[in-house]
């Protein structure tokens, strides 16, 4: 706490040996959010550029890669600056601003999912309706309950920490999280540890449970129909299934990680608490670059007509 500024501040103590790898780990970080930002903003403005991939299908996907933009976005940018610095703080505001940001992203990447699910089950499961029932003004609307959403949620769980009295001021974590500042408090916080299931009640578990019932659903689909019909819609349904798979592992060890922290290792709780915000953003654009065909069809010819370019100007 500054009493010359009035200004609470939150030192983060999660960095492991930092004196002694501070610039292998400003590197890695650097390297980890540049190729995040490359490899998504690559698919997204494939996307973006071709009107032929201007189908509800594609859009959900530009939406789950600028999701993973955004949130690693409220992670990266701080870390790289806590590294090269000689003591790791942030402010309370700052804190539960980055906490807020985090949440969202995971709470929406759900939402987006589910959004996706959606899709490809009309598509798969009622193909005569598909176009009356997945407009883009459904699309729109759907978009912006994705973000609105848990923007919401998220919102009164930032209300209710940032009103909290606390008397400690060290996370053991490297990034902030609204639960480990939640444990700072001297008072009561009945309310944040019941509003926090609530919360995780409310934005994960429906979207999850909804995703799973449509995935279930395809699958019937599928198996009633010919080879063909189940390659073509299996081809479409994979890329989401293993990213939704992959994001719900990841986010379930997140939250099992934040409540038993202090009972792990210290190394392996770092490691757990940084998986959404690293693996997601990085296999989410290269999956769907190489799985979804029309997609990759774009990136080589892309790729093929910036090497010519490139042979034209050597020449």
């Amino acid at each position: 706490m500054d009493y010359f500024t009035n200004v609470t501040y939150i030192s983060l103590e999660g960095h492991i040996e930092l004196e002694k790898y501070r610039y292998v780990y400003f590197l890695i970080s650097l390297a980890v959010y540049l190729l995040i930002i490359c490899c998504n903003s690559v698919v997204i403005s494939i996307i973006f550029a071709n009107k032929s991939l201007h189908e509800p299908m594609y859009i959900f996907i530009a939406a789950l890669l600028c999701n993973s933009v955004c949130g690693t976005t409220a992670l990266y940018p701080k870390l790289l600056i806590d590294l090269l610095s000689e003591r790791q703080v942030t402010s309370l505001e700052a804190c539960v601003f980055q906490a807020f940001f985090i949440y969202t992203y995971l709470a929406a990447e759900f939402t987006l999912l589910s959004a996706m699910a959606y899709d490809r089950y009309v598509s798969i499961c009622k193909p005569l309706q598909y176009a009356t029932l997945v407009k883009m003004s459904t699309v729109r609307k759907l978009l912006f309950i994705c973000w609105f959403w848990p923007s919401c949620k998220n919102s009164i769980g930032v209300i209710l920490t940032y009103q909290l009295r606390l008397c400690q001021f060290k996370i053991n974590r490297i990034y902030c999280n609204n639960y480990a500042v939640v444990k700072l408090s001297c008072g009561d916080t009945t309310a944040n540890n019941l509003y926090g299931l609530y919360n995780l009640t409310v934005v994960v578990f429906p979207p999850v449970i909804f995703i799973i019932f449509s995935y279930i659903r395809i699958l019937t689909v599928c198996l009633k129909n010919s080879k063909d019909f189940r390659r073509k819609a299996l081809q479409t349904c994979f890329p989401h299934l293993i990213i939704f798979i992959s994001f719900t592992i990841t986010t379930f060890f997140e939250v099992i990680n934040s409540r038993l922290e202090g009972n792990v290792p210290h190394l392996f709780a770092m490691i757990m608490s940084m998986e959404n915000l690293v693996i997601p953003p990085l296999i989410n654009p290269v999956i769907y670059g190489l799985k979804m065909q029309e997609i990759f069809n774009r990136i080589k010819k892309m790729l093929q007509l910036q090497k010519r370019k490139t042979h034209v100007f050597v020449n």
